[in-house]
């Protein structure tokens, strides 16, 4: 229950609008909004970390706008991944602070910020809050779509991000220059398809989770990106992990939580 609706909820009981068993039904029941055709999670967050995310294919605008408008209702970050470019204008026009990635097909709106302040000089949001570094890599400019995806997720996390693309295996050099930003991250993603050797390169240079994120780019033998995802899987680095196929959510939500995580502990150390 988000505090506003608490303390609303206290005020009615101090004012006897409530008796003691409506205030103690009220705020021990379940933690749901039932919106007729979807129940939307509004305890995800206390006990997950993050609020729930929404899977925007398949789902209606009318659909989704009532799923936002109940996230929003509990000041919930909102994050929904794999959208159309025409679900986002209907949906942009219904919620003007919204921002969509078209690249990476997502949409998010913060209770707490317009549109134009999504982003800051270091790209991390949750009120000015860092919730830990995250650095998302490319092998190459064809797996950005799936970066996207995972970079807009780890910003919606609260995490500082920084992408660097088009550093695969091909021209190891262009990674080595890049060893600051990658050894200075709490969680890195790599995004790669092909033959998906990026990521255990990465794992050798770093002291930190790798997650590993497969794409399907690639000619007939990659098999839609399951060639990355079984090379990646029997990666020798030791700090290599695996999400799905082009599952860039997955990568960056994984990141964004390691991250926090290790900002927390850091925070206490001090």
């Amino acid at each position: 229950m988000a505090p506003h609706e608490l303390k609303q909820l206290a005020a009615q009981l101090l004012s006897g609008q409530l008796s003691i068993e409506e205030f103690v039904g009220q705020v021990g029941g379940p933690a749901i909004a039932d919106l007729g055709d979807s129940q939307v999670d509004l305890d995800r967050h206390r006990r997950c970390g993050f609020p729930e995310v929404i899977f925007a294919e398949g789902k209606t605008v009318a659909a989704m706008e009532k799923i936002f408008a109940a996230l929003l209702r509990h000041e919930a970050e909102v994050l929904a991944t794999r959208m159309t470019p025409s679900q986002a204008a209907e949906l942009t026009a219904k919620f003007p602070a919204g921002r969509y990635n078209a690249v990476g097909r997502t949409f998010r709106i913060s209770p707490h910020t317009g549109a134009t302040d999504f982003a800051g000089a270091k790209e991390n949001e949750n009120n000015g809050a860092t919730c830990g570094r995250v650095t998302i890599v490319t092998a190459g400019t064809s797996d950005l779509p799936v970066a996207e995806e995972a970079r807009e997720t780890a910003l919606w996390s609260g995490a500082e991000v920084q992408l660097i693309q088009d550093v695969g295996v091909a021209g190891p050099h262009r990674l080595i220059v890049n060893l600051p930003l990658l050894q200075a991250a709490d969680a890195v993603v790599v995004v790669a398809g092909m033959e998906g050797a990026l990521p255990s390169v990465v794992g050798g240079y770093v002291a930190c989770p790798v997650i590993a994120v497969p794409t399907s780019i690639g000619y007939g033998a990659s098999f839609g990106g399951v060639a990355a995802l079984l090379g990646m899987l029997n990666s020798c680095a030791s700090n290599v992990t695996v999400v799905n196929i082009d599952a860039g959510f997955k990568g960056g939500y994984l990141a964004g939580l390691i991250a926090r995580n290790v900002a927390r502990a850091r925070q206490k150390s001090t």
